[in-house]
């Protein structure tokens, strides 16, 4: 099982790095879209922490910046009816210690917020979590305020143009807060990126 990566960022696609490695080998990782991986620009040096999911018609890798995201990861995917990919996008809302501090404040509606994710799972979720993250370290975090608007906007086409105002030199919290400030909804991510661009400028 593969469970750690260190090689050469080649670039991203569709959620997923390409890391290469010493040994010549490129692997493609899928990466939540509030990752702290997407701040590395192509030809940067990575450490991932992995999670290897083997299927009968494939495998997938599943990485992390961190030991503590990987380990809030694994717990999400234990719950019935999140697989790696719902995890991931749960993981996609915001910090692990967000994400924590929201499953031990019992907010289901929050979790809820992650695509592919529905009421009763996000409920099923915080049942069978709440107690388990409480003995994960949470620092700092407010259980009453839930999501920030920026970490909660960082799936689908928000995300796909937060990565591309960070290839254009922007930092993560610009492109974050940028993209977070148009209010308008079920834009094109080249829309996105044009708004966001009028308040950077």
């Amino acid at each position: 099982m593969i469970r750690y990566l260190k090689g050469e960022y080649l670039y991203y696609e569709s959620g997923a790095i390409v890391i290469l490695t010493e040994s010549g080998i490129g692997f493609r990782v899928n990466i939540s879209d509030t990752s702290s991986l997407l701040t590395a620009r192509e030809g940067d040096e990575v450490s991932v922490y992995t999670y290897m999911q083997v299927k009968e018609d494939g495998m997938a890798l599943y990485g992390f910046a961190d030991t503590e995201s990987l380990a809030l990861f694994e717990q999400l995917i234990t719950v019935k009816g999140v697989g790696p990919k719902a995890g991931l996008a749960i993981m996609s809302l915001g910090t692990p210690n967000q994400i924590k501090g929201v499953i031990s404040g019992g907010d289901a509606s929050s979790i809820a917020m992650a695509q592919g994710i529905g009421k009763k799972t996000a409920e099923r979720v915080i049942l069978e979590l709440k107690d388990k993250v409480s003995a994960l370290p949470i620092e700092g975090v407010d259980l009453t305020e839930g999501f920030a608007p920026a970490a909660a906007a960082g799936s689908g086409e928000r995300g796909e143009a937060v990565i591309a105002l960070t290839t254009l030199g922007y930092s993560k919290k610009e492109a974050e807060t940028a993209v977070a400030s148009v209010t308008d909804d079920d834009l094109t991510a080249e829309e996105y990126v044009r708004k966001s661009l009028k308040f950077l400028l």
